[in-house]
């Protein structure tokens, strides 16, 4: 099953609402309208109905925390689909998910490898190949396809990083990579925004990412469940900006599995549902590696088979701080 969240216009303004994604006959179901309909076909009243509906379909986060119940009756409510259906073309997308906790890895030697040579200047560091590294990032700034990407006005070399997205399906805690992935609800998309010539200057700062990754994560257009996935391993990727074909991409090529990365965030930790681990980008997935970089006004589209396709237009202008600091005396300069 596809699912994911779009907005619609509610009494109170802004209404997000779960979706189930039928791509292929070019629509998406209102989960919450179709299950209280589905409810009702079998004898519910309106009132409860809507009201058990309104609780299982509120928010998909603590939606996949209700584990089994929650997928069968999405698929209970596609009983209802044809009335609570709307064109996949009017749908008004937003980030598949708001994760508790949104973290990203570095797993693919590829990327690896021509990030650390285009952006870094230097050959790749031996700690990542000691341990599946991760910085944790915003959940403030998160976008869904079709959604504008803002320009930041402190960069001249705004990137996308095509990645997987492993959605957390149940809590864990010390996870061994045998048993990660009973522990994953389904796979998306997602893209970690970047800012190369500030990710140079925040670097040696030593506290991970600030602005160069906060100021935008792509997130869909929608989450796969497992069982629609055979194997992660293998499957294809491209990127477009503005309809040409920047690069072809593929999973393979690992430092750390998937299994491997999963385990290691929940190592002396723990995992909820909903938390969004980004597998590290796919060789070639970044424009960093082909010293190309977007500009104003462009529109970019990563596509991962078996998923869809993650579509963003790059703001036309660019975004200016309230405030930006000035460099401070430095008290360690040599005589």
């Amino acid at each position: 099953m596809k699912l994911g969240r779009i907005a619609v216009n509610g009494p109170d303004g802004e209404e997000i609402r779960v979706i189930a994604a039928e791509p292929e006959n070019g629509r998406v179901i209102d989960l919450k309208k179709a299950y209280a309909l589905a409810l009702q076909k079998g004898g519910a009243t309106v009132e409860g109905s809507r009201h058990l509906a309104h609780a299982t379909f509120r928010d998909l986060t603590q939606g996949v925390s209700s584990g089994d119940f929650f997928l069968e009756a999405a698929h209970r409510a596609l009983d209802a689909a044809d009335d609570a259906s709307i064109p996949l073309g009017d749908a008004d997308f937003r980030a598949a998910i708001k994760p508790p906790v949104l973290r990203d890895s570095l797993t693919f030697n590829g990327h690896i490898k021509n990030f650390f040579g285009n952006v870094m200047k230097t050959k790749p560091t031996r700690a990542v190949y000691e341990r599946p590294g991760f910085f944790k990032g915003s959940t403030a700034t998160l976008y869904g396809t079709n959604e504008t990407i803002p320009y930041p006005s402190i960069t001249e070399k705004l990137d996308y990083e095509l990645e997987i997205g492993y959605i957390i399906g149940k809590p864990g805690r010390n996870l061994t990579p045998d048993n990660a992935f009973d522990h994953v609800f389904g796979i998306t998309i997602f893209n970690d925004w970047s800012l190369r010539d500030v990710q140079v200057h925040e670097s040696p700062i030593g506290m991970g990412a600030q602005h160069s990754k906060d100021f935008a994560y792509g997130i869909g257009p929608w989450i796969v469940t497992l069982d629609e996935i055979d194997s992660i391993i293998g499957l294809t990727g491209q990127v477009r900006v503005n309809g040409e074909v920047w690069s072809d991409t593929k999973v393979e090529d690992f430092i750390w599995t998937p299994e491997e990365t999963v385990a290691y965030v929940s190592a002396l930790n723990g995992l909820q549902p909903g938390d969004l681990i980004g597998s590290g980008t796919m060789a070639f997935g970044a424009g960093a590696e082909l010293q190309k970089f977007l500009q104003p006004g462009d529109v970019l589209e990563l596509e991962l088979e078996k998923v869809g396709v993650l579509r963003n237009p790059i703001a036309t202008e660019k975004e200016e701080p309230g405030w930006w600091p000035t460099p401070q005396p430095f008290p360690f300069e040599e005589n």
